[in-house]
């Protein structure tokens, strides 16, 4: 295809030229903002020195589309090939016109449910199909799902008409889809939940998951964001990411980046977090290999395994699983470098062992005996790692040097034109010689390498982890404590999903300050005592501002930010007393700080039902578990009291059903001293047909019921 007598090829080159690195952006930028921006002026600002609109704002008054296109990797001179281009849409969403919920259920399970309602959302997406969106912003047609223009009336497939409502049904569509790369939503205060991110597992065939997240990252630090939730539910090789990753290294996989433990589900705190995670990484490996004498189970095999395989001791759980992703690892890397590294490694062990070379060799040519006795017997019968050991275990005394000698035999060269080949054998899991002739060797690979596939590894790597760590798949191996501990540190670790960011980072104190900065917090005159007033806005006013400044830029503020408090006035600052609105700030307040002021909402009936993310309505959270708000899990409530609290705690797996009607332990007891007391003075046994298991407790006598209504939910 030719295009102005040039090939399209070179036309795309010239045009991702022109375009910042995903991988880099914004860091090779040169108006980065500062720490003490708001993200309010931030985010607008950005928007408008990067970003296109690309549906006019006439259309959807609730919306506000915008893309940036980027190419993925530098530009290569006197290459014909281009960079892959990737785009970036942000729906700037006004929440009193979006036909979305009005309530952010990501705030209400992390804590923030008390906040008032924002009246903006920027929703930031990479579709996983945004690749192929080049120039023109695209959408598939609702017809035929080939791609067409948002400027075109009409598919150029099938000649479908295009309404205004099929590309709004569109863009909603893509705020509630799952499958993008990348969703993160910040709201106009500043707080956001990164929602979606897919890597390579997840259907990415550009981007990593850390690239999308070192995106992620930088824009944030780049927009002044204040805190950025995450619910960790990442999967890796098809385990629960999360725990494994905490064996590991101590952290979630988002903690490469900053992202700290947040709030835990059923009332865990950090401390118990750090507990399980210490338990769990630093749980000994021989707990599960001493059983006595008696055969090998697979388990104790295949930790075996790896422990003659690793050139460090391979001690505790942390050990062998960072052993196992080191090995997966190394699979990722070019054919030649894995080579070359493998003959670095086996060098340098040569220089470093406890023994000198000719001991080494001496004990493989005993081995290189047995094996060719063993072939002369059966030409490919495979010898076992044990098997060789056992062989000459009465002739060498160090049990450490025939370990070391075996992981360096295969590949070793036999005069009669043979060479020792090893393999990890798939089903029990026991590494194997053999010898063959050189000319089967397609590569060296295979030769000098004692280590399973890519494929049994990962399938070792899933085997161990369930059965040494996964609370519900563990095998009957150790003492019950041990197991009990093991189960009960990984249940915790797998029931704190909420992590979180705090991106905002002080500035140090100017000398010479250019401009006023507070963190002002405001409270309402007829605020109720129980009601959380919301998080501080930094407010930025010129250095000769006065009182009255202060109070016109804060009402100008949480008006821009907040819905409910859209009339907001600001009357007087706290701490003060009735100080004079002409009164110069510097002088009263300096140039950085924070401050108090009330004021209040006029006619603010209207908008009541965005006082707070967690919404209208007036439920209590009092679970047994310590509990006290809605943390994400599941939960029902009590048909006696209304109090909620999770169907776990009250013996309710989440395989069962939830009963038809519920009523709570506290309520049962409180129910059995009245009718105790009533036992006590009628002088009669009262008989119930009330029956429990467990917390959950059935309401079929009247006496419970009288005082229950039949609905309930579960959140």
């Amino acid at each position: 295809m030719v295009v102005n007598e040039r090939p399209l090829k070179r036309m795309k080159r010239r045009v991702t030229a022109d375009l910042y690195d995903f991988l880099t952006f914004p860091a090779d930028i040169d108006d980065r903002f500062s720490a003490d921006v708001p993200f309010r002026s931030s985010v607008h600002r950005f928007l408008s020195n990067h970003a296109r609109l690309t549906i006019p704002p006439s259309l959807f008054p609730s919306l506000m589309t915008w893309q940036i296109l980027f190419r993925v990797g530098s530009l290569v001179d006197g290459s014909d090939l281009s960079p892959s281009m990737v785009a970036v849409d942000i729906v700037e969403e006004d929440v009193t016109r979006s036909r979305s919920s009005v309530y952010c259920d990501q705030c209400r399970v992390v804590g923030w449910s008390g906040h008032p309602v924002c009246r903006k959302r920027y929703h930031f997406i990479i579709r996983a199909d945004s690749s192929n969106a080049i120039e023109p912003y695209q959408r598939p047609c609702s017809k035929c799902d080939n791609l067409v223009q948002l400027s075109e009336p009409r598919c150029k497939w099938c000649n479908f008409e295009i309404t205004v409502d099929d590309i709004e049904d569109w863009v909603y569509l893509q705020i509630e889809d799952n499958t993008h790369l990348l969703h993160g939503v910040i709201h106009s205060n500043g707080y956001g939940h990164l929602l979606t991110l897919n890597g390579r597992e997840g259907g990415s065939k550009l981007l990593s998951g850390s690239d999308i997240m070192g995106f992620w990252d930088r824009l944030c630090a780049t927009l002044s964001v204040r805190k950025v939730s995450v619910m960790d539910l990442s999967k890796k090789f098809g385990l629960e990411y999360r725990l494994l990753h905490a064996i590991t290294k101590g952290r979630t996989w988002y903690g490469n980046w900053g992202y700290e433990f947040g709030t835990g589900s059923y009332a865990l705190t950090q401390d118990v977090y750090q507990k399980a995670v210490n338990t769990l990484s630093y749980m000994p490996l021989s707990s599960f290999l001493f059983q006595g004498r008696g055969t090998r189970n697979r388990l104790q095999s295949v930790i075996t395994l790896y422990q003659s395989l690793a050139d460090t001791e391979l001690l505790t759980i942390k050990d062998l699983f960072s052993f196992l992703l080191t090995l997966i690892a190394e699979f990722l890397k070019p054919l030649i470098t894995r080579t070359s590294e493998q003959h670095e490694c086996t060098s340098t062990s040569n220089v470093l062992c406890a023994w000198t070379s000719n001991d080494v060799e001496d004990v493989q040519k005993a081995f290189i005996k047995v094996l060719l006795a063993s072939s002369a017997c059966s030409e490919n019968k495979w010898v076992s790692w044990r098997a060789l050991k056992g062989a000459l275990c009465r002739g060498v005394a160090s049990p450490e040097l025939l370990d070391y000698s075996l992981k360096h035999l295969g590949g070793n060269l036999v005069a009669n034109g043979m060479v020792v080949r090893s393999q990890c054998n798939p089903i029990s899991s026991a590494v194997e010689f053999r010898l063959e002739p050189l000319s089967n060797m397609h590569n060296g690979i295979g030769a000098i390498s004692n280590y399973p596939s890519e494929e049994q590894v990962i399938s070792d790597l899933r085997f161990l982890f369930d059965s040494i760590v996964h609370p519900d798949k563990m095998v009957s191996t150790g003492s019950r404590v041990m197991k009990k501990r093991v189960a009960d540190s990984a249940r915790k670790l797998l029931d704190c999903k909420q992590f979180m960011k705090d991106y905002y980072k002080p500035e140090k104190v100017e000398e010479l300050p250019s401009a006023i900065k507070l963190w002002c917090s405001v409270e309402l005159s007829d605020q109720p005592k129980d009601e959380p007033s919301p998080p501080p806005e930094l407010i930025i006013l010129p250095l000769n501002a006065t009182v009255a400044n202060l109070k016109s830029e804060a009402n100008s503020v949480f008006q821009e930010v907040y819905v409910m408090y859209k009339r907001f006035q600001a009357e007087n600052l706290l701490g003060y007393g009735s100080i004079s609105d002409s009164y110069t700030l510097k002088f009263l307040l300096g140039t950085s700080g924070s401050v108090r002021i009330q004021g209040k909402c006029l006619a603010k009936h209207g908008l009541n039902r965005f006082r707070m993310e967690r919404g209208t309505e007036t439920w209590k959270v009092d679970c047994i578990c310590g509990a006290k708000d809605d943390d994400g899990e599941r939960m029902l409530a009590c048909d006696t009291c209304g109090v909620w609290l999770h169907t776990r705690c009250a013996g309710i797996k989440n395989s069962d059903a939830i009963p038809s009607k519920f009523v709570c332990m506290r309520c049962v007891n409180s129910y059995r001293r009245e009718a105790k007391k009533l036992q006590d003075s009628n002088g009669e046994a009262y008989k119930s047909n009330t029956t429990c298991r467990g917390e959950v407790v059935a309401t079929d006598n009247p006496a419970i019921a009288r005082n229950m209504t039949v609905n309930f939910g579960v959140r």
